[in-house]
């Protein structure tokens, strides 16, 4: 009976280390996830080489969204609802 005991505990022993390598090699190290290079349709590559960081048609771009968004919330929204009213409600 001592003999299948010790078969037991070495067996258990063994499943324990190969546990602890499993979640050891589960581990990930600096250089993964390894990804396939981007590959861009020829409109989005367009936007990539035109819009860069800190260029000056990507800081114009931004400014005229920024213009033209103030203008529609702040300007023509509000002259609409107001038409409207005056046109349909007095």
């Amino acid at each position: 009976m001592s003999g299948s005991a010790q078969e037991e505990k070495l067996r258990v022993q063994q499943l324990r280390a190969l546990r602890r390598r499993w979640l050891r090699d589960q581990e990930l190290s600096p250089r993964e996830p390894v990804l396939p290079p981007r590959r861009l349709g020829p409109v989005a590559a367009f936007w990539e080489r035109f819009l860069q960081p800190g260029d000056l048609w990507r800081l114009q771009v931004h400014k005229a969204f920024q213009t033209g968004s103030f203008v529609m919330l702040r300007v023509l929204l509000p002259a609409w609802a107001i038409a409207y009213c005056l046109k349909y409600h007095l």
